[in-house]
């Protein structure tokens, strides 16, 4: 979960606000403090566009967040059909080598769901969870499983997506 902290500018702002002369980040600006965090009912679709680091581990057996089976990235774009709604990629490691999938979903009432499909047709794996209560709409949790009907070879994951720094 992160914070908001005075003291730590992500280098994208503390590049703009020297070009324009604002004042020292560890002085509190009135910018500053009217930051707001996205609540997680009130996320919309369209915050999910962009960047996302992945972290996938066994929901049963070995592994967790900081020891994971599985990393990678989710990148969401506007779905071309479906207002309201995400379309994009996965990429992660798997043993042996990495896998690539088409994805699409959507957020509402801060539920998270997406669907996987490796060929675009048929869909291999679901993905459900919800946006972290104070994480300011930039962390999901939940998790992915086999989708019915599919082979049960893979396990059943918790995830973490976390928004990559720049894609706020």
């Amino acid at each position: 979960m992160k914070h908001l902290s005075l003291n730590t500018v992500p280098p994208a702002t503390a590049l703009l606000m020297a070009l324009v002369g604002a004042p020292s980040a560890t002085a509190q600006t009135p910018a500053a403090a009217a930051v707001t965090c996205t609540q997680p009912g009130d996320m919309s679709p369209t915050q999910l566009y962009g960047l996302w680091q992945l972290v996938l581990w066994p929901l049963d057996g070995p592994g967790s967040e900081a020891a994971p089976a599985s990393t990678g990235a989710l990148l969401f774009e506007r779905h071309p059909e479906y207002p309201g709604s995400v379309r994009g990629s996965v990429k992660r490691s798997t043993p042996g080598n990495d896998r690539q999938a088409l994805v699409s979903g959507d957020v509402t009432s801060g539920e998270f769901n997406l669907d996987e499909s490796a060929d675009g047709v048929t869909m291999d794996a679901v993905w459900e969870g919800n946006v972290t209560p104070g994480g300011c709409g930039q962390e999901l949790r939940g998790i992915r499983r086999p989708a019915e009907g599919r082979p049960t070879g893979e396990p059943v994951m918790n995830f973490v997506l976390k928004k990559a720094p720049g894609w706020r």
